[in-house]
């Protein structure tokens, strides 16, 4: 095998997509630091145990494993910041108020999410840790939201659901662990007959709740129908309340309900969202409560957040234009001109950078048109004495 070819899910980035992603990068830092949140920047491997304890097997099997050569211990490639932002919440800020973190870094996954996904996504992400109320909730998801539209993503879709519902209906099942997972993957995949035979030996109201779960998804009337059909789990109408709750902050974007669905990792605790877009196959936003994640750092604190990748994100938005650039002569090759005038042209460079202007030096016999990211409109030329921009 030839020595450039990279492993398969595995891609450089390169000028114009690259630039994507900074524009992006920055435009949703930028967003969150609109609402508070200060940025944080994890390392991209630490101990096995900090990353994956109390996360579940669907983390730990995406989870790149290695030994560190220093200490002989286990390490792994992070696969999810989560974990990392709730060690930082209790071990490093250990603030007893409200602490907003954002981020933006690798991580890698052993396998592809899905056919066409990198293993080597860019995640950007923004959680609350010390709020249990609703309200971080809504500021949660209107911040995902926000930060879609600053990415120019349209044609939005949020979808909720909540991992208490289940969780609920389970416990009182009594059902142990093994089944626990087992139900919470045929509710995932809708999958009706293995949900009859997984739930056989339930109490009959814990059985007929959750075959419910798999015909409770669609628009507002889903919670409207929960209400009756679940109304067994008094405990539950106050959840189905918050969906309502959470939904009503929601503008621009058109909403539904989805409560079978519990897709993803399983430290989420409460309310969950997926926003799609009708340029993407897949959901470009996840997030959701998770109160429990810091429990095993020592410092249970109630959470909530969301994640994206961005070179998903920049595939479901448009291209961006290619910068209008100024071509000019290079100073240090002079190409025969008069001190003075080298100097002047030096000067002349600086002041159009300076404002903003993207000039780039070349050798008179460059091709003009070796660039990706930008665009020659004008060039730099000597006249008069002064150097001075024309139209191309």
């Amino acid at each position: 095998m030839s020595a450039w070819v990279l492993p398969d899910h595995i891609a450089d980035v390169l000028p114009s997509e690259a630039r994507h992603l900074e524009e992006l990068r920055r435009g949703l830092t930028d967003t969150a630091r609109t609402y508070g949140y200060e940025l944080v920047m994890p390392p991209l491997l630490e101990h096995l145990e900090s990353l994956l304890t109390g996360v579940g097997k669907a983390l730990d099997l995406q989870t790149f494993k290695l030994v560190d050569q220093l200490s002989g211990r286990m390490m792994g490639l992070r696969a999810d910041t989560t974990q990392q932002v709730a060690r930082i919440d209790a071990h490093l800020l250990n603030r007893s108020g409200i602490a907003r973190m954002c981020y933006c870094g690798p991580v890698v996954h052993t396998r592809p999410d899905h056919p066409h996904a990198t293993r080597e996504p860019l995640q950007f992400g923004a959680e609350i840790y010390g709020c249990a109320g609703i309200e971080a909730d809504a500021e949660s998801l209107l911040l995902a939201l926000d930060c879609l539209r600053t990415a120019r993503v349209t044609g939005l879709h949020v979808d909720l659901g909540d991992a208490r519902i289940a969780r609920v209906i389970l416990k009182r099942a009594g059902a142990d662990a093994a089944r626990d997972d087992r139900v919470h993957a045929a509710l995932a995949t809708k999958d009706r007959a293995a949900l009859d035979a997984l739930t056989q030996d339930f109490p009959q109201a814990c059985q007929a709740g959750l075959k419910e779960l798999l015909n409770l998804y669609g628009d507002a009337t889903v919670l409207d129908r929960a209400a009756v059909s679940l109304s067994a789990f008094p405990e539950l109408q106050n959840v189905l309340a918050e969906l309502r709750l959470l939904a009503s902050h929601v503008e621009e974007a058109s909403v539904s309900f989805d409560l079978a669905d519990l897709g993803g990792y399983s430290y989420y605790s409460g309310a969950r969202f997926s926003v799609y877009a009708k340029s993407a196959g897949t959901a470009v936003v996840r997030g959701g409560r998770y109160d429990e994640v810091g429990a095993v750092f020592g410092r249970m604190r109630p959470a909530v957040g969301f994640s994206l990748d961005l070179k998903m994100l920049v595939g479901a938005v448009q291209a961006l234009p290619v910068r209008r650039a100024i071509r000019a002569p290079w100073p240090s090759l002079s190409y025969g001109l008069p001190s003075p005038d080298v100097m002047s042209l030096r000067e002349a460079i600086h002041m159009l950078r300076t404002a903003g202007e993207t000039v780039v030096c070349t050798p008179e016999t460059a091709d003009i048109h070796e660039l990706d990211e930008f665009s020659y409109d004008r060039a730099l030329v000597l006249r008069n004495g002064c150097w001075v921009t024309e139209d191309l």
